[in-house]
């Protein structure tokens, strides 16, 4: 009798188990500041652009840190920032310790380390140039 109840355990703790790996999708807001950091690493580092829109990002990243949008030439820039690396313990996210993405008109087009951001708007400006 004993062994029927430890196998049935065992059988359930399997389905358990093969259930969270299988359907269980973690959330980065849920996640410590350090597993979001790396998180978002990991996730920044395997994008290429032109194969992912904003919208696909938003879902599996969440709300970025920050944003910045502008609408030039018939085009409309935004830039998503999200923590990626650790500077100072002060309770706030700054751009330098972020990552940026660059779409245009919702797709990806380019991203870069947030530090000293605001001279990367070249990247707008070179690509009205087009």
């Amino acid at each position: 009798m004993n062994k029927k109840y430890v196998l049935l355990s065992l059988a359930l703790y399997g389905l358990f188990v093969f259930l969270v790996i299988n359907f269980y999708k973690g959330s980065p807001s849920s996640m410590t500041w350090e597993d979001r950091e790396e998180f978002n690493r990991q996730y920044i580092a395997k994008l290429v652009p032109g194969q992912h829109t904003l919208e696909q990002i938003l879902t599996d990243l969440g709300t970025p840190d920050s944003t910045e949008a502008i609408r030039k030439n018939n085009n409309y820039y935004q830039v998503t920032f999200y923590r990626t690396q650790h500077v100072k313990s002060d309770g706030i996210t700054t751009q330098e310790e972020c990552s940026y993405l660059l779409f245009v008109n919702d797709i990806l087009t380019g991203s870069g380390l947030g530090i000293g951001y605001p001279d990367n708007w070249q990247v707008i400006d070179n690509h009205t140039k087009n």
